[in-house]
């Protein structure tokens, strides 16, 4: 029998919700505890992982305890305790909520027709749901910055500003770059850049346009370029580094589809959330993540070619499969952002028969921060380890993986300097995007991206994630996982 301690069984006590009988955690606030018994309790200012200000009031509920009188409490930071009878939807409840949101709304413009948050704006969902009338106020609203650069990413318009302080706590607790607080009092207040702080230098930045409950956050990137019902989330994974953050790819539903004249214009990357996953990510991702559509969106590589020539795909294929069958001593590059599926696909093909090298197919770029306290790690790989544990990593030498006698270089992916090759060898390039090297190559095979494909990804400490296709692949491109196949095998795809 272990001698291990056994850590102790959490105490857990019997409570209700509106006449259900629920169990709480010993420690657990109301709020916590309804929602892990699923039923959800209007909140504001209240966000799982950051600090409980209580400031918005409209988690307010009604609390009866052993036979004292009731009493009304903030769900967010009253503690659950043994036996006590939470009501979320009495009567008083009721009035004490719609009496919270014309406070809430009276100085918003509630302009749910126009807002950039409508459609996923909780202000709009509970003015609707709780309150419903109009302001009883017979004063002017109180008039504010409509629209202020909290730095280059991101604008506020202060009269959706409700003062939940949700974007402030972020950047103290979260991000720790301290960089925005609150100016003035009452329906003065304003959130504002801190004096000796640069919302810029925050690399966390763009997290507050997703805590933001109203239309007071807005990218000013995407501000005027979509609205949320056009749009769908496709699972995805953040190729910036090993970390592998989980994500949502946001692109045009296809029966909003413009009828524009670039037909590009239906299969962009609109914007990227996070979508939360307590092993790699939590609910946060850098910004590089929300930029992944400069990166998948650079100009692709569309057309196969031989040795500069175009040619067709079959052509392509069939050439370098011969390449290969030809040569005697060839090598393989590896790409260390290809899926786990096309990893085990390029094994199976070349795995006995060619040695493999893994590289790094892309570096830190020129002021990008390299490692930090949260999220971003140093590989700038998203696949690396995985690679790894099939092929060595491409050595500092270059020339000790690429003997002179080397008469084939399979080139998989970006990052790798043809002028590296061995005088001779012949050289076969598969990738995405367009670069000068692919017209040097004696075949060049363009292959999809990660938006265009399903697959896993394998994170530094082992997390495998999977990611789905967003957009088709043209009939010009093929997929790797089935390219190696055909290499290996010399037949067509």
């Amino acid at each position: 029998m272990s001698d291990a301690v056994m850590p102790a069984a959490k105490k857990m006590l019997d409570f209700a919700i509106d006449g259900v009988p629920m169990q709480a955690v010993d420690g657990q606030t109301v709020i916590q505890a309804a929602r892990a018994n699923g039923v959800e309790i209007p909140h504001f200012c209240w966000h799982p992982q950051l600090s409980v200000p209580g400031n918005c009031r409209i988690c307010m509920v009604e609390i009866e305890q052993d036979s004292g009188d009731p009493w009304f409490d903030i769900a967010c930071n009253m503690p659950v305790t043994a036996g006590m009878r939470v009501l979320t939807k009495s009567e008083k409840i009721k009035t004490l909520n719609q009496d919270t949101m014309q406070f809430i709304t009276l100085n918003h413009p509630v302009d749910c027709g126009v807002c950039n948050k409508s459609g996923e704006c909780l202000l709009q969902d509970y003015h609707y749901e709780l309150n419903g009338a109009a302001s009883k106020s017979r004063d002017p609203k109180t008039h504010a910055t409509k629209f202020f650069p909290l730095s280059d990413r991101i604008m506020l318009d202060n009269e959706r500003c409700i003062m939940c302080t949700l974007c402030v706590r972020f950047t103290n607790e979260v991000s720790g770059s301290k960089a925005l607080g609150a100016v003035n009092r009452g329906d003065h207040a304003l959130i504002r850049p801190a004096e000796d702080a640069d919302f810029n230098l925050d690399v966390y930045s763009d997290n507050v346009i997703d805590l933001c409950p109203v239309g007071a956050l807005l990218s000013t990137e995407l501000m005027t370029h979509a609205r949320v019902w056009y749009l769908q989330a496709t699972k995805s994974v953040c190729p910036g580094c090993e970390r592998g953050c989980s994500i949502d790819v946001w692109h045009r539903k296809h029966e909003w589809k413009l009828n524009a004249l670039d037909p590009r214009l239906n299969t962009t990357i609109d914007r990227i959330t996070p979508h939360e996953n307590p092993e790699v990510n939590g609910l946060w991702v850098c910004n590089k993540a929300r930029d992944l559509a400069q990166l998948f969106e650079r100009p692709r590589a569309e057309q196969s070619l031989q040795r500069g020539a175009p040619v067709d795909l079959s052509a392509a294929i069939a050439a370098a499969a011969k390449l290969m069958a030809a040569a005697k001593k060839p090598v393989a590059i590896v790409s260390s952002w290809g899926s786990n599926e096309e990893l085990a696909a390029f094994h199976a093909a070349f795995g006995t028969t060619v040695p493999g090298f893994v590289k790094a197919d892309h570096l830190p770029l020129p002021g990008e921060v390299i490692e930090d306290h949260l999220l971003i790690k140093p590989d700038k790989n998203p696949n690396r380890k995985a690679a790894l544990a099939l092929y060595p990593a491409l050595p500092e030498r270059v020339s000790d993986a690429l003997p002179a006698d080397t008469d084939v270089v399979l080139v998989w992916g970006e990052g790798f300097d043809s002028a590296l090759v061995p005088s001779g060898a012949k050289v076969i390039r598969l990738d995405s995007y367009a670069h000068a090297a692919n017209s040097t190559a004696d075949v060049f095979i363009p292959i999809s991206v990660q938006t265009e494909r399903n697959g896993h990804y394998t994170n530094f400490k082992g997390v495998v994630t999977p990611f789905e296709a967003c957009f088709p692949v043209k009939p010009s491109i093929v997929h790797a996982e089935a390219l190696f196949t055909a290499l290996a095998a010399g037949t067509p795809v």
